[in-house]
């Protein structure tokens, strides 16, 4: 059982294989339609299936990289044709003003490191590279914090799913509560920025 919000992950992956998995990781990193897109259970489960022999973990290793780097690089530059426009457009299903709103703040805390930081957090991954093109980050800037980052995101999230499948016997029994901890986790600074907003106020 491995259907996460009716999104069979295990199937996906099987199904799609390596493109799949890299549009999927290009759509989650920068075009502001794939917010909702299983980015990190979608990489650690692709790690797992490596472990099991069922993909090569190099491959993955190269390749997922380069769609989380472009991904971004695509969201930038949306963001600097854009510009302020983004900031108007009516809510709709690819699109919510309050996810703006939440990267926004995101990024004025940490500015430049938010590139970095930003993809280890659901939704938040997917808006910072399109504000980093609304502010007009200096693109030498933003490409050297988008590399690192793809790099440390993508290579951890598949790591994971490759040495825990390599170590855990049966590990397929335990996909499903493995992925709920992982977007647990993955969502704890969010709901830490929400709560501490919300006392504030």
């Amino acid at each position: 059982m491995t259907s996460l919000f009716h999104i069979d992950i295990l199937s996906l992956v099987q199904t799609f294989g390596y493109l799949g998995i890299l549009a999927v990781v290009f759509a989650e990193s920068g075009a502001f339609f794939g917010f909702f897109l299983p980015g990190d259970s979608l990489l650690f489960t692709a790690g797992l299936l490596a472990s099991q022999d069922l993909l090569s973990i190099w491959v993955l290793l190269i390749f997922v990289p380069i769609a989380a780097i472009l991904g971004d690089n695509f969201g930038y530059w949306f963001g600097a044709k854009v510009g302020p426009k983004i900031f108007t457009r009516e809510d709709s299903f690819f699109f919510h003003k309050h996810h703006i709103e939440r990267t926004r703040e995101f990024y004025a805390k940490y500015g430049t490191k938010a590139i970095v930081l930003a993809r280890f957090l659901p939704v938040v991954r997917t808006f910072t590279p399109v504000l980093a093109g609304v502010g007009q980050m200096p693109y030498r800037t933003f490409m050297k914090y988008n590399i690192l980052g793809g790099l440390l995101w993508s290579m951890s999230m598949l790591l994971l799913g490759f040495s825990l499948g390599s170590v855990v016997p049966n590990i397929d029994r335990y996909i499903l509560p493995i992925i709920f901890a992982i977007i647990f986790i993955s969502f704890l600074p969010i709901i830490r920025e929400v709560v501490i907003h919300r006392m504030k106020k």
